[in-house]
């Protein structure tokens, strides 16, 4: 398994896309082969680099969704309206085409799996990409850790992974997941649409250890969400962040 990865170390690598999976309307996910990869670090992320005919090039950078594994990597992407590398990826891209790739990178934002402690995870949006690759990775290395996840989506339609996450809680290993929806909810749903609250958070002293807790998310999700866990006692020393804001798509 890659170690942190210094980015001014890293070479673009020349993978091929094997499979492409629709997630929501608006995100897929994406298999891509690549001979040189060693793996990676449960919460790190690559950059993509789009090349056009006549040179012209954009980069972006996603998580990794996948959990570890040499020779492969899988991303999840989220299709933005007026963005240039994301349409392109959610609906352009077919299996078999060529993808270019420069990582992992990023060894701060990373869940080790040998960890038995407690973790907590609080995903806003497209931000559980990277918290998904911590829960593949912990049944991939057969982990009974503590796990729980807080996801905020707009609606049902629009939660990454909601069969899969279904499945990896009807296990019954320790993997405790609850969803809040912000604009829409299913019909008798227990809570109405909103934000995130502080009545969703466990508090930072009811469980010893503390749990390590990875916050994702838009910048304000993420902000507001790291002021309500303090609030709620757990120390600024064990919440790990990761944002994202327009960056062109």
């Amino acid at each position: 398994m890659a170690g942190a990865a210094v980015l001014g170390r890293l070479s673009w690598q020349d993978g091929t896309v094997r499979d492409i999976r629709k997630e929501t309307a608006a995100a897929v996910s994406i298999a891509i082969e690549l001979p040189d990869w060693a793996g990676h670090l449960p919460g790190q992320h690559v950059d993509v680099r789009l090349t056009a005919e006549d040179g012209y090039s954009a980069e972006r950078s996603y998580s990794i969704a996948s959990a570890p594994e040499p020779g492969r990597v899988e991303l999840t992407v989220q299709r933005l309206p007026d963005g240039e590398v994301s349409p392109y990826l959610t609906g352009t891209l077919q299996p078999g085409y060529p993808f270019e790739l420069r990582g992992p990178i990023g060894g701060w934002f990373v869940w080790d799996p040998a960890s038995p402690g407690p973790v907590l995870l609080v995903a806003g949006g497209s931000g559980i990409v990277p918290l998904m690759s911590m829960i593949r990775s912990r049944a991939a290395a057969g982990s009974h850790a503590p796990f729980r996840l807080l996801y905020s989506a707009r609606s049902p339609a629009d939660a990454l992974y909601p069969a899969e996450l279904a499945e990896r809680q009807r296990l019954a290993d320790g993997l405790r997941i609850d969803y809040l929806y912000t604009r829409s909810v299913p019909a008798g749903w227990p809570r109405p649409p909103g934000r995130l609250s502080a009545a969703e958070l466990p508090r930072g002293d009811d469980s010893t250890p503390p749990p390590a807790v990875f916050v994702c998310g838009p910048t304000g999700f993420v902000e507001a969400a790291a002021n309500l866990l303090i609030q709620a006692g757990h120390q600024p020393g064990v919440i790990k962040t990761e944002r994202f804001g327009p960056s062109g798509g």
